[in-house]
């Protein structure tokens, strides 16, 4: 069986026009699978995953993307977001607004939970932490109309960025897989911060994002669920 990685950084990569070592400025860095944001000591550095939603392609499921972020001292400020099966390019930078193809977008005006479509994901290591969203999961589904699973961090981003969803929330994530999407979302007007509501540190991989009004309703909730406890593993059985 191949791992993610392995589809990623294979001897032919899915997409190999995009380097997973950038080229560009002297003095500039970049960060994909292999490094670690504290690795890097450039002012400027670019976060590339250039394939965001691997399970998803390794099974033909048409929901993955590029993703492309830059960070200047450290704070995400251009973001660009490529989905190949709609052809749809996400761009963004700060200061400068948000697009889809060209056109202008914006986040949605849902105004509470129980009206809302929400979107998560889950970790690779959900099946050894009990840390692993299922909790949140359920308590949300009840809460909203419903909670979808799309597979790519950058789409889940992108698509409350353009208003398709009112909120995502996620941990386990790198800083390639959100850095493009936090630009995204914050330009179409919404709001990203940590699950607490505090400032949002990338490298801790625990991120809200949401159109603005459905933010400190997501907190409350986030804040008042625990993980399942442990006895929640003797129901399921893995062959």
């Amino acid at each position: 069986d191949r791992s993610p990685t392995d589809i990623d950084f294979g001897d032919r990569p899915i997409f190999p026009t995009l380097p997973l070592k950038y080229y560009g400025r002297e003095n500039d860095a970049a960060i994909s699978l292999s490094g670690k944001l504290g690795d890097h000591q450039s002012r400027y550095l670019w976060a590339i995953d250039p394939l965001d939603g691997t399970t998803n392609y390794s099974h033909g499921y048409p929901n993955f993307s590029v993703s492309i972020g830059l960070l200047i001292d450290g704070v995400p400020q251009v973001g660009v977001v490529f989905d190949p099966s709609r052809q749809e390019l996400f761009r963004a930078a700060q200061g400068l607004g948000a697009t889809l193809n060209r056109q202008a977008i914006a986040v949605s005006t849902t105004p509470t939970l129980a009206d809302s479509l929400l979107v998560t994901g889950f970790a690779y290591d959900r099946r050894e932490t009990d840390d692993n969203n299922y909790a949140q999961f359920c308590h949300f589904t009840h809460l909203t109309q419903g909670v979808r699973r799309g597979g790519s961090a950058a789409i889940d981003l992108a698509y409350v960025a353009c208003g398709r969803l009112d909120g995502y929330w996620e941990r386990g994530l790198s800083p390639w897989d959100i850095t493009a999407g936090m630009v995204l979302v914050k330009e179409a007007g919404g709001k990203v911060s940590a699950y607490d509501g505090s400032r949002f540190d990338i490298t801790t991989g625990r991120i809200l994002a949401t159109n603005g009004h459905l933010h400190d309703p997501m907190i409350q909730v986030l804040s008042q669920i625990s993980p399942f406890p442990p006895q929640w593993r003797e129901f399921i059985t893995i062959s």
